[in-house]
């Protein structure tokens, strides 16, 4: 996988993240995700999954 779509992946699953968690704590209504705490769990761990994506595609690798 290219270096561009890691970071494209991982800022979706930032985005994804985002909105689970918000619509989780009730902030986002519309769905039958709205008010429920698992949501609001998996949420964050989504988002922190797409950031370690990102961290991880645009370290620069040294030669030893």
């Amino acid at each position: 996988m290219s270096k561009a779509a890691r970071i494209a992946l991982g800022a979706m699953l930032i985005v994804i993240g985002l909105v689970f968690t918000l619509q989780g704590l009730g902030y986002l209504a519309g769905s039958p995700m709205t008010g429920v705490t698992g949501w609001a769990v998996i949420g964050p761990v989504v988002a922190l999954v797409g950031l370690v994506l990102i961290m991880r595609s645009v370290q620069t690798r040294r030669p030893r």
